[in-house]
């Protein structure tokens, strides 16, 4: 168990507290450990990558605990009232597919390896930027503005371009 992977499962253990937070009334304590299981984030692909201690278990673990989180705090955020369940919907939906097409292609005996695209990474820093924004409104009582509608413009959009390249990537090596 390196330290990398330590921290990713702290991460995991933040996104129940932080779901907690938000339905509980308590959006500053939420977005601050939203802010932390981000910085995790970074601090952890960070070490195994310039440290040399990058696991296979890693490997599978740090995009789980990204998914759990974003998909928990977009529904967290949906069904408190605080963005609109579309936004919600869009990045669970974009994550059931993914992982539906993963299990299907290993069922089908032709087993698909997924690497980031430059568009999920993109997607996944505007989801995570917006989700503290929103958090950050309302744990400190300010008012997004416009900003509120790009940002439900820019998560909608990347969510469905990244959707999108999966799918295309898939397709292609389903064919092949």
């Amino acid at each position: 168990m390196s330290l990398p992977n330590i921290i990713t499962l702290g991460r995991f253990l933040l996104v129940p507290v932080v779901v907690w937070a938000i339905a509980s009334g308590e959006p500053q304590i939420a977005f601050f450990l939203f802010v932390l299981a981000g910085v995790s984030d970074a601090v952890d692909g960070f070490l195994a990558r310039h440290f040399g201690m990058q696991t296979e278990l890693g490997a599978y673990l740090d995009p789980l605990a990204d998914k759990a989180l974003l998909i928990s705090i977009y529904v967290a955020l949906s069904v408190e009232g605080l963005i609109p369940r579309w936004v919600a919907i869009a990045v669970v939906a974009r994550d059931v597919m993914i992982i539906g097409a993963v299990m299907l292609s290993v069922i089908m005996g032709r087993p698909v390896h997924i690497s980031p695209l430059a568009i999920s990474k993109v997607n996944t820093l505007a989801q995570i930027a917006f989700a503290a924004l929103v958090l950050a409104s309302n744990g400190f009582a300010f008012s997004l503005g416009p900003l509120m509608q790009v940002g439900l413009l820019a998560v909608g959009l990347l969510t469905a371009l990244s959707a999108a390249a999966y799918l295309a990537s898939w397709m292609r090596h389903m064919a092949s």
